[in-house]
């Protein structure tokens, strides 16, 4: 797949200026709704000031990771079947709901139940949103909207924290409300301004088979999402084994936080500009790049050298992440058949999650096992995730053949 084609204006500015009304109004939508993602963040200081012991609240957050991996696939399927907008619109609806059911429920075992049923129906609308990006955007302009949807998501990230920290001087039920709000107005935006109808993807196609057991059967697909689940499971030790890493080398938790938004001010300041460049390159060629200086960075931090290796090591993977990323989740909007995007999309999504949710606790099983001998094998496995890579991606603008 070649992201691009000569000739071609995809810059950042011509994008954002010639994308539909509709594409500009999910972004803001997505950056809305991202801006009042409290629960996550929050979700242990909230179960432990209902005087539930730190391992509950440690074990309602798993809860709600677990039900963000069904949310994605369940997503992928919704939109397929009803179409991204009503999946939107419903998803966003029924968390703002939800979201009161975890504020005014009080006995453990009901809560585990509401916050994973937040975690399934808050992560509806992502590959819903994916499928209209696509849907709504010329081939030769989707990495670089993804990279738009991208920086949405990590504005939004960015300042959640922030703005729920604001919200929690006043009382739990106002950070609560707030999140329930904003999923509200991100549910108005996408009934008010998003396409009405079901979309292609949605449309059933005559002999064609459906669900993810079609979407695993395209082998070449599949071993692209064995490549993403590796990809995410070594990006996310920056979360587990870093902290770990950095602690035992003497240095103190400030400076965990400075490697940490190093590499925030790199992905938010620089990632489009990237997109620019790479957004031409051969797929194989981005993930490629990406995948070695992902693993390249993790390495680096096996050797001596104090906080000066934190920082270079950190600048090498967020280069990565700014390569790879847009074009890593732009790929499987064009992977498969149109009936199956969202679902092709729900699964991309889910493996990265999956990989997220596994990573931290192999990377400090590791880290307890090997020290820091465990960066190097961090860093090998990201590019050996390089074989199963560039198997999965198929030539530029060919069609899928069941199963190869």
């Amino acid at each position: 797949m070649t992201t691009g084609t000569p000739g071609t204006d995809s810059g950042i500015l011509v994008t954002v200026r010639e994308s539909p009304f509709a594409v500009k109004a999910l972004l803001a939508g997505v950056l809305v709704n991202k801006l009042g993602a409290f629960l996550q963040v929050f979700l242990v200081l909230f179960m432990t000031s209902r005087e539930f012991s730190d391992v509950q609240g440690g074990t309602a957050l798993g809860v709600y990771g677990a039900g963000s991996v069904l949310g994605v696939l369940l997503g992928g399927t919704f939109a397929d079947r009803i179409g991204p907008r009503l999946t939107i619109v419903h998803g966003m609806t029924g968390t703002a709901v939800l979201l009161l059911g975890v504020l005014y429920v009080h006995v453990y075992w009901a809560l585990l139940v509401a916050v994973f049923a937040v975690g399934v129906i808050s992560q509806l609308y992502r590959p819903a949103a994916a499928v209209l990006l696509a849907e709504l955007t010329p081939e030769h302009r989707q990495v670089m909207v993804f990279a738009l949807y991208r920086l949405a998501l990590n504005l939004g990230t960015t300042g959640a924290p922030v703005v729920g920290a604001l919200l929690l001087t006043v009382s739990y039920d106002v950070l609560f409300w707030g999140e329930a709000l904003a999923s509200l107005a991100y549910a108005g935006i996408a009934l008010l301004a998003l396409p009405r109808g079901v979309s292609a993807t949605a449309t059933p196609v005559e002999g064609r088979s459906g669900g993810y057991a079609a979407v695993l059967a395209d082998r070449r697909f599949a071993a692209y999402l064995v490549a993403m689940l590796i990809n995410s499971a070594v990006y996310v030790q920056y979360l587990g084994t870093l902290p770990l890493a950095m602690r035992d080398a003497g240095l103190e938790v400030f400076w965990y936080g400075v490697v940490v938004a190093v590499n925030g001010a790199v992905v938010i300041c620089f990632e489009l500009l990237m997109t620019k460049v790479v957004q031409r390159w051969p797929m194989r060629v981005v993930l490629g790049v990406g995948f070695t200086l992902l693993g390249g960075g993790l390495a680096l931090y096996a050797l001596p050298g104090g906080l000066a290796v934190f920082v270079i090591g950190t600048l090498m993977w967020s280069l990565a992440e700014i390569i790879e990323g847009p074009t890593m989740f732009a790929y499987p909007a064009q992977a498969g058949p149109e009936h199956l995007r969202g679902r092709y999309l729900g699964s991309a999504h889910a493996m990265f999650g999956v990989g997220a949710a596994l990573g931290p606790v192999v990377g400090v099983a590791l880290w307890v096992r090997l020290g820091p001998t465990s960066w190097l094998v961090f860093g090998a496995a990201s590019v050996l995730a390089l074989i199963p890579a560039f198997y999965g991606v198929r030539p530029a603008r060919a069609a899928p053949s069941g199963g190869n």
